[in-house]
């Protein structure tokens, strides 16, 4: 058994990336959907799509390193 227990880095690294991914396609597509069809968005709806894309970008970049570089490597 490893330090950190029985973790599947590769599954959590490609499940943490797709998420990421998932996020900021859900953030610039909800963003660019709603603007096309309704026109201004309200301020919170505006804001949860930057946040959901940010969030993705963040997720999609740490996730690879964290899980497929960091945790094995320390283990």
């Amino acid at each position: 058994m490893g330090r950190y227990g029985n973790l599947d880095y590769g599954l959590l690294t490609k499940t943490g990336f797709l998420l990421g991914v998932g996020l900021f396609a859900l953030g610039a597509g909800g963003g660019a959907v709603g603007h096309s069809l309704y026109g201004a968005l309200p301020a919170w709806e505006t804001t949860m799509f930057t946040y959901a894309e940010v969030i993705g970008i963040l997720l999609g970049l740490f996730s690879p390193f964290l899980f497929g570089i960091f945790l094995p490597l320390t283990e």
